[in-house]
């Protein structure tokens, strides 16, 4: 199993799928074709479940950077001998310096090694693994590299030194020399191709070279924020940009299944799907951190995937990256899982769940991105209003939550506000979506959703709005009441519910859990970092910035070094848990901080 912290991973994208590094040099992640395709690389989930190592030896230090606003990696290694740079890249560009991230074909990894000073051997090994390491394919040499077959998939490592092979595993060892420098290159290839007559070293870093050009060209084309933590906004824009499936515009949550959300436990899910909430509210922070040109793109990707909505027939809360709607949950016995957290899942078995909260999240980013998106279509106009409609008709109805509780079905408070918002959202857009005629109704409606909430969801013994209707449980998820609208940010029960989730409902280091109390699943779970950042952010709109910039820095402060957030934190021992990057937590990092700039006045 592994033991590494989920800390010391770092994020590759090529916007088609990701690639996780470790520290010590060992890619640990990488699925094919896509986000939440079958896995080559998953040594994360299993000692024996494959990677790709190139680590020098004797390591006295290492230190971690992204090339100039960039998903490209460079570790710089001191040893004992010299000083050695890694620049690792899941390839975009193909060869053109261009804004457009999905120029160029995907599915190449590349490895740039230099040497800097003095001398340092490099180990090198090569282990696929394909299917989640089900499958351990055939290794053969071939001009320039070797490669590797079996199932599915086929891979091919071209390297410009010789390799061993034994045990369906090659590897070398290179020496370099200051200044001299080194390449390799992982592809996919579902039949043999020799390699290219232009590969070799310079070609590797050229195309290094590309990838950071093409990353710093879509951030001089699309981000604009600067406004305070400028540079954690940006840089939350390009991993989330990073989560972005470029062919569909599905925003995944997270690039891995399965990293667990308490050690040795069984809350592991796969994260690598498109939930409406988690896209949705992407898409909101993207509006924040970089010019919203993915809007329409994802619009579409949500229309396709909601097509089969109906108002008979409820809108499902997530779906795969190319619009699927079966995402049927299994688990994978032979993977022990990260330090032993089993079971490893694929799938994701909330897919089928009822979560009343997508309605107002759905329509709450048309409504925010109402100025950049293209007049909509009759269709169009008609899955919004049959959303707003549905919202009108089921907000009543208890539900699973936003926190996909797998127990009985509750009347959760933020599901309600989430109604609330839907209707609030399209009768703004009513002229828009040609529905002036259902104003009316969705008025009467939002009103009674608005006095229910009020009534059956504040707690007059806790002083505090709770997670459901007749619960004393403080739940986090009502901290976006201000944040949504639903009530200003200095109303008496919106203070008084801040307190009390700053009071009861936080870790030792200060940091906001989801909810605490029976979930209908078995252990605990750490501090979320999203709802971490949802309290900095009512603590801003509630004019209390100096508070607000504590709690953000808290949370920032559990970023590693290269500034990626997982889902949680662990109380005990402060180390990142759960799926790795977590868009929720980038989102979270990005709404705080320009709610904090509006506060202060930085920013309109």
């Amino acid at each position: 199993m592994s033991h590494h912290p989920i800390e010391d991973l770092g994020f590759l994208s090529d916007c088609h799928t990701a690639a996780l590094v470790n520290r010590d040099g060992t890619v640990e992640w990488w699925c094919l074709p896509r986000f939440d395709g079958d896995s080559v690389f998953a040594r994360l989930l299993d000692v024996d479940a494959g990677h790709l190592a190139l680590t020098p030896d004797a390591v006295e230090s290492v230190e971690r950077r992204y090339e100039d606003q960039s998903l490209v990696l460079t570790t710089t290694f001191t040893t004992s001998t010299g000083k050695v740079e890694v620049t690792d890249a899941l390839l975009m560009g193909e060869g053109a310096r261009h804004h457009d991230l999905g120029l160029g074909s995907p599915h190449v990894l590349v490895r740039g090694v230099r040497c800097t000073s003095g001398h340092v051997d490099v180990d090198l090994e090569f282990a696929p693994r394909h299917e989640y390491g089900l499958t351990f394919p055939i290794v053969e040499p071939i001009d320039g590299g070797v490669y590797a077959r079996g199932g599915a998939t086929a891979l091919r490592l071209s390297a410009p030194f010789d390799l061993a092979i034994d045990d369906r595993t090659a590897s070398g060892r290179l020496r370099l020399e200051a200044g001299e420098r080194a390449g390799i290159a992982v592809s996919s290839a579902h039949s043999w191709e020799p390699p290219p007559d232009h590969f070799d070293t310079d070609a590797v870093f050229e195309r290094l070279d590309d990838t950071v050009a093409a990353w710093s060209s879509w951030g001089s084309h699309h981000q604009a924020y600067e406004g305070p933590y400028g540079e954690l906004v940006a840089h939350s824009g390009r991993v989330l940009q990073g989560l972005t499936f470029q062919p569909t515009g599905a925003i995944v949550a997270a690039a891995t299944t399965s990293l667990p959300e308490v050690v040795g436990g069984d809350r592991n899910w796969d994260y690598r799907y498109a939930w409406i909430r988690d896209a949705s509210l992407t898409l909101n922070a993207l509006w924040v951190a970089a010019c919203p040109d993915e809007a329409e793109h994802f619009f579409d990707y949500l229309t396709n995937a909601a097509s089969s909505f109906t108002e008979d027939r409820e809108v499902q809360v997530m779906f795969g990256i190319q619009g699927e709607r079966d995402l049927h949950e299994r688990e994978l016995p032979w993977l022990s899982g990260w330090r032993d957290s089993r079971p490893v899942r694929v799938g994701n078995g909330a897919w089928n769940q009822r979560q009343l909260d997508v309605y107002g999240s759905l329509l709450d980013a048309v409504h925010r991105l109402r100025e950049v998106l293209p007049e909509f279509e009759p269709a169009e106009c008609r899955l919004l209003t049959g959303l707003a409609d549905v919202a009108a008709r089921v907000w009543s109805d208890p539900d699973d939550g936003i926190w996909e509780i797998r127990g009985d079905p509750r009347h959760h408070v933020y599901s309600k506000v989430m109604c609330w918002v839907a209707l609030d959202r399209a009768i703004d857009l009513a002229d828009r979506l040609d529905a002036a005629d259902r104003v009316g109704d969705w008025e009467a409606v939002r009103e009674e959703i608005h006095a229910s909430i009020l009534a059956e969801g504040w707690n007059g013994e806790v002083g505090a709005f709770t997670q459901s209707y007749g619960s004393d449980a403080l739940d986090a998820a009502v901290l976006t009441m201000p944040i949504v609208g639903f009530l200003p940010a200095d109303d008496e029960r919106v203070l008084s519910t801040i307190e009390a989730i700053e009071r009861d409902l936080t870790d030792p280091a200060g940091l906001v859990y989801r909810y605490r109390g029976d979930d209908g699943l078995e252990g605990e779970e750490g501090a979320f970092l999203l709802c971490t950042f949802w309290l900095a952010e009512a603590l801003a709109l509630a004019g209390r910035t100096d508070r607000a910039r504590e709690v953000f820095d808290r949370a920032v402060g559990h970023a590693n070094d290269l500034g990626l957030l997982a889902e949680e934190v662990d109380a005990d021992s402060g180390e990142l848990r759960g799926n790795f990057p977590q868009a929720f937590s980038h989102v979270g990092l990005v709404n705080a901080a320009w709610a904090i700039a509006r506060a202060e006045g930085a920013v309109e």
